[in-house]
């Protein structure tokens, strides 16, 4: 019986492969589309996307085009082919405006963005593409409750990687002893980002850059940027009077004293 059932299977798979093969090379297109919606139909998405792609040019302007426009976009993104599922969804999206399929293209759209959105530390073009299209989105169709759900989530993580990696920048200008420009990352990074969850680590490597510099100038720059540096040390300590960081920042902070009362006693 178990022999019988695995012979039947392997003719039922000949059968189904050689009657592909054989709409592969029919003439007929009516012939390719019924099997191309049967392929993408039993999940097999990339024999559905090969038919797809060969008559997709012959139903330009016929009734079938819409049906056979998103199947084509949705194989491609059911295939994880995120860069060609973006790029065909937004084709149907412009071809057919008034479309019943117009609200899940505009999700896999965005969602297809989303998938491309690398990690924090490379570059971030793609993230901010799909922060925009997955706003479209959430603007354009309220009332797709379950989908806006999804979709607002991936805004907040997307939103997190461009927060990380404007962060990890202005930190990294601290690593290396460009304090200049640790300072000023940092404070675009406070103004880019004001409800961070970063801000009070932000807030310390601000602080330390700035001591740093005002400790390592010329005598000439040295006061003022001691002065600058405890400014920061005030916000910090206003913001965060239990951070982790204080001890730390209170003996930095007590050594910028120590060197301003130097000034004090030559005025």
């Amino acid at each position: 019986m178990k022999n019988l059932v695995i012979i039947l299977i392997t003719l039922l798979t000949i059968t189904s492969c050689s009657e592909y093969q054989k709409a592969l090379k029919s003439e007929d297109v009516g012939v390719k589309y019924r099997m191309g919606v049967k392929k993408y139909e039993e999940g097999k998405y990339s024999k559905a996307n090969r038919i797809f792609e060969m008559i997709i040019p012959q139903y330009r302007g016929k009734p079938q085009a819409e049906k056979l426009m998103f199947l084509n976009a949705d194989a491609l993104y059911q295939m994880e082919d995120y860069y060609v599922s973006g790029y065909h969804f937004e084709r149907f999206i412009s071809s057919y405006p008034k479309s019943e399929k117009l609200a899940e293209a505009s999700f896999k759209s965005a969602k297809s963005y989303y998938e491309l959105s690398p990690v924090y530390s490379k570059d971030q073009t793609e993230t901010i593409t799909a922060l925009q299209k997955l706003q479209e989105f959430i603007n354009l169709y309220p009332e797709s409750e379950a989908e806006v759900a999804q979709a607002n989530e991936m805004v907040k993580e997307l939103d997190y990687k461009l927060e990380k990696k404007a962060f990890e920048i202005a930190k990294q200008y601290n690593k290396i002893s460009d304090y200049k420009a640790s300072i000023a990352s940092f404070d675009d990074f406070i103004s880019d980002f004001p409800g961070t969850s970063l801000r009070e680590e932000a807030l310390y490597i601000r602080f330390d850059s700035a001591y740093k510099l005002a400790t390592k100038s010329i005598e000439q720059l040295k006061e003022e940027r001691l002065l600058a540096a405890k400014k920061y040390f005030d916000a910090f300590k206003k913001r965060y009077a239990s951070s982790e960081f204080l001890a730390l920042a209170t003996v930095k902070a007590e050594n910028i004293d120590k060197q301003l009362e130097q000034y004090s006693t030559k005025s």
